[in-house]
């Protein structure tokens, strides 16, 4: 464990100084730059504005810049003598949603999607915190290059709500283009917690995610008639219910699960009855076994269900899983986030860390940099985003009414980064 003194020593200025040299950076740059990214936002894998910003700022502070990787991925590298390699992560993208907090900055973009439709876009999670805070910490991490020694990465990550950019950003070299890292750390501002507050799990901090597409096939027929056809939205329907017993019957009632039906879509007239109808599902899970019982789970209830309501069986479902919006949970390696801990609460006080219990099943695709056969360990937080005042009637993520205080959620995103990071990269 690392004392304040150490902690201290590690930096090479007091804390203070630190707090402050940010708070300036926020109001002669970081301010600005936060706005803008909150009034141009962009969609998953377009985010062609903010990282040409964001390779631009990088490039500036003297980072060795690659862009294009994964997409739209920007990569920046410092190499200061030897050490570890720590990679600090930020994403970058908005949703397709219109805002409507009433904010002087609020967003009025709209974009073409990539499945060819205009669609409202908006940060509506908090991401142009998460990457407005990763040019603070460049910024510092740089200036305080004599109190640190080791490899760091920076990233600009694209796609984290349809959670493939990070695999992506694997699968395009990141791991071997660029140095590999240790550790990789990220936070996420928290539109539930208060301003100023940290919170640092030991252990999980997200769950798995799993996209699956189930096309229901039927026998149309007239709405007067039903028993010349087979009807897909009672299947749909009897699917659906059936579904929800994967969690309550076949989990484990102590393991996180979920089978979330999305989006239900059939039918085109009163007194007709389709051939089609089509559910979109969201699978949850908090490790590989629960996950995979899942997943194998729809696959027998949606074929028994169908077979038992009068499906032949060369027109049963069709069940697919997305292969591009997936991702494993996300777990922090419990030694190195104990270690953060205690850097963080050394330099910015105890006082601001809290043990907050998870209130839901959330996803993270930063899990893919931090998988088990990577050998990356990894450190997830949350960093409060509301005035405490506020917190109770916060507008949640992905609402158009969704919005947070910037200046404290930057700052305190930066100084949390910077003082992790220098933990983790001691001189000496």
């Amino acid at each position: 464990m690392l004392t304040a003194g150490a902690v201290q020593a590690q930096t090479g200025s007091t804390d203070v100084e630190l707090r402050q040299a940010i708070a300036r950076d926020y109001d002669a740059n970081l301010g600005a730059l936060f706005d803008d990214f909150h009034r141009n936002p962009e969609l998953s894998g377009m985010e062609v504005r903010t990282a040409g910003i964001m390779a631009a700022q990088l490039t500036a502070l003297g980072y060795d810049v690659t862009t294009g990787v994964g997409g739209t991925g920007v990569v920046a590298v410092l190499r200061n003598g030897a050490g570890p390699t720590v990679m600090i992560r930020a994403d970058m993208d908005g949703l397709p949603l219109a805002e409507q907090s009433g904010l002087a900055n609020a967003s009025t973009v709209r974009q073409t999607d990539s499945d060819g439709a205009e669609k409202p876009v908006m940060h509506a999670c908090g991401h142009d915190v998460h990457i407005t805070a990763l040019i603070g910490t460049a910024r510092q991490m740089m200036a305080r290059r004599q109190d640190w020694s080791g490899t760091l990465v920076l990233i600009a990550q694209p796609a984290e709500e349809r959670i493939f950019g990070a695999r992506a950003m694997v699968q395009d070299g990141l791991y071997t283009r660029f140095p590999k890292p240790d550790i990789a750390l990220a936070f996420h501002v928290s539109a539930d917690l208060a301003t100023g507050l940290i919170d640092l799990p030991l252990g999980i901090t997200s769950s798995s995610s799993d996209s699956v597409d189930i096309a229901v096939h039927g026998v149309g027929t007239h709405g007067a008639y039903p028993h010349l056809g087979v009807d897909p939205i009672v299947v749909a329907s009897a699917i659906v219910m059936n579904l929800q017993t994967l969690p309550s019957r076949s989990i484990n009632p102590l393991e996180g699960a979920i089978v979330t039906v999305g989006s239900f879509h059939g039918g085109i007239k009163h007194n007709i009855i389709s051939d089609r109808v089509d559910l979109q599902l969201t699978v949850r899970a908090d490790n590989p076994e629960t996950r995979l019982a899942l997943l194998d789970g729809i696959d027998r209830v949606v074929r028994g269900t169908a077979l038992a309501l009068g499906v032949s069986e060369d027109r049963l479902p069709t069940v697919l899983r997305s292969p591009t919006e997936t991702t494993p949970p996300t777990i922090n390696d419990a030694a190195t986030a104990a270690r953060v801990r205690t850097a963080i609460g050394a330099a910015m006080g105890a006082e601001r860390l809290v043990d907050n219990p998870r209130t839901g099943m959330g996803a993270e695709d930063f899990a893919w940099f931090v998988t088990p056969d990577t050998g990356v360990k990894g450190v997830y937080f949350s960093v409060g985003g509301t005035p405490a005042a506020d917190v109770a009637t916060a507008p949640g993520h992905h609402s158009p009414l969704f919005r947070i205080d910037p200046q404290p959620s930057v700052v305190t995103g930066v100084e949390a980064m910077v003082v992790a990071a220098q933990a983790l990269m001691p001189k000496g």
